[in-house]
């Protein structure tokens, strides 16, 4: 199993640990890491892009797994796991996707950016966007929008064909679940479960959010 988180998260998060705490007591290989710039890993959180962090999630799982693999991706995470699953299909089992942010730099964060944000951008190359979760706010840079565009896979079919479980909240403000939706709709697998958790936020940390993760995983384990 392997953990990849979302944007500006990290992996001692609540349902990375959770994950892990579960693979332990069954004695199942687990492994999560950090992206470029993100919780533990050296870096600037601002020189990452699509590309560097693919190629991120990439090298850890060739370098520290072998065998089959279910990748379980959050918001961010869910777009990479699909990146990753396009270049090892033949070593790819199932995937649980939470809140799956595919195509985001493009379908949701450059259609809401404010007139402020692409004058610095156009400017200074960077702006720094107020967060919920970031006191201080996080750096977008026009080199994180420019690379994205590059990665999106909602305009076609998504080459997939393994079992997908998808969990979102329809009360996520940074991923709506219509959105998320586009994703399991692309995706080729007939196998494919979408469940909405009516009062679900982005997250979806609470007790109950994890015990359906866990569940969830186990499913296709």
């Amino acid at each position: 199993m392997v953990w990849l988180g979302g944007f500006m998260s990290d992996m001692a998060g609540t349902k990375a640990q959770a994950l892990a705490d579960r693979a332990l007591a069954e004695g199942r290989a687990f492994l999560r890491f950090d992206y470029l710039g993100h919780g533990e890993s050296s870096g600037a959180f601002r020189e990452g892009t699509i590309s560097r962090w693919r190629a991120d999630a990439i090298a850890a799982i060739e370098a520290l797994t072998e065998g089959p693999l279910v990748l379980v991706g959050s918001s961010m995470g869910g777009w990479i796991s699909c990146l990753v699953a396009a270049v090892m299909p033949e070593r790819l089992h199932a995937m649980v996707l939470i809140a799956p942010a595919a195509d985001f730099t493009e379908a949701l964060m450059k259609p809401g950016l404010p007139p402020e944000a692409h004058e610095a951008l156009a400017r200074e190359g960077e702006w720094v966007r107020p967060s919920l979760y970031e006191p201080t706010g996080y750096p977008i840079t026009r080199a994180l929008l420019e690379d994205g565009a590059r990665w999106t896979i909602l305009g076609a079919p998504v080459p997939i064909d393994v079992p997908v479980r998808i969990l979102q909240g329809r009360e996520d403000p940074d991923v709506p679940w219509l959105h998320a939706l586009k994703l399991a709709n692309a995706i080729r697998s007939e196998d494919v479960v979408f469940t909405l958790i009516k009062d679900g936020d982005h997250r979806l940390s609470r007790e109950q959010d994890i015990a359906r993760l866990l569940a969830t995983v186990a499913e296709v384990t």
